[in-house]
């Protein structure tokens, strides 16, 4: 008789085992020989070499399942250690999935672009409306990486313009002051991976989300390094972001052109950097339309409507300085 410890790495053990130790309990009837205990992420198995080795075969398949798809069912269990492919493995362009098993991946055409620019770029500027998906893409895109570890970390960051000189009067400490700006970031990351595991990987500082103003003076390496809304960011903020890059590092720079919150008179470093850094090689600029917005329908209409309002004033402004 062998006994082996298997630990179930990078994964929540109760995704693993099931409400309950349901999923534990198919498992254990489907290798009778053996005497199997779990314990967090170790299961003890005592049994012979044979039986041992193909236990420790299955677990490992259902582990990368529970990795890659954030969950795992009865029906995966039993098409996996009958060695069939399983109902998930059917879906195509899937760049990761959330937390309830849907898939992530692009919607439109211009979403691809996005994607495809990703994987031929080391630096990407992702521009659009609100609701187009930019962001989210982004975070799903550096989800991927750091789960099949061609990376070593993510770093989430935007310009807390809004605080301005606000925040010594609200309460708590530096993160508590900064958390409401960086909400957004921590929404689609808890859509991405587990509570239980974004926690330890935000601890462990592998997932990191900070201020636009906290990257001065780093090199970020083995990292996908994410701006969010950086057309709040001043000419000489999003400079000395762009050079912050180290190696084997990707950046996706992500913004709104019109919906610019610097004070009046201030210009926009995205804008001044999507007009120097054009036709830089390695770099690529994506530009999302309210085509591509794949929020409510509502959303949609609002953006249509917000438009028609902009170039109506336009319009009346230019007549009346043709009128002077």
């Amino acid at each position: 008789m062998t006994e082996k410890h298997i630990i179930l790495e990078d994964i929540d053990p109760v995704a693993f085992y099931g409400v309950g130790n349901g999923h534990l309990q198919i498992i254990k009837s489907l290798f009778p020989k053996l005497r199997i205990a779990a314990r967090d992420n170790v299961i003890r198995v005592l049994g012979d070499d044979e039986q041992i080795g193909m236990f420790e075969q299955n677990v490992e398949i259902m582990r990368k399942h529970v990795l890659k798809y954030n969950s795992i069912d009865e029906e995966d269990i039993l098409d996996i250690i009958k060695g069939q492919k399983t109902k998930a493995d059917a879906v195509k362009g899937v760049i990761v999935y959330n937390i309830s098993g849907r898939p992530i991946k692009s919607r439109s055409e211009n979403q691809q672009k996005l994607v495809d620019a990703y994987e031929q770029n080391d630096m990407v500027f992702a521009i659009g409306p609100a609701g187009t998906g930019k962001t989210y893409l982004s975070i799903a895109l550096a989800v991927k990486a750091l789960k099949e570890k061609t990376i070593k970390k993510i770093i989430l960051s935007r310009p807390a313009v809004e605080a301005g000189e606000k925040l010594g009067f609200l309460p708590g400490d530096m993160k508590d002051k900064i958390d409401p700006y960086l909400q957004p970031l921590y929404d689609s990351l808890e859509d991405m991976l587990p509570t239980v595991k974004l926690q330890d990987l935000m601890e462990k500082n592998i997932i990191q989300i900070a201020p636009l103003a906290f990257m001065r003076g780093r090199t970020l390496s083995d990292a996908v390094v994410i701006l969010d809304e950086a057309q709040n960011t001043t000419p000489a903020q999003i400079r000395m972001f762009l050079t912050r890059m180290g190696w084997n590092t990707k950046m996706i720079i992500t913004g709104d052109t019109t919906q610019i919150d610097l004070p009046r008179g201030q210009k926009s470093g995205l804008i001044e950097a999507m007009n120097i850094l054009d036709g830089v090689e390695g770099i690529s600029f994506v530009n999302l339309s309210r085509k591509d917005i794949v929020r409510h329908k509502l959303v949609t209409r609002i953006v249509n409507a917000y438009e028609a309002h902009d170039k109506a004033i336009d319009e009346h402004s230019r007549q009346e300085h043709q009128g002077e």
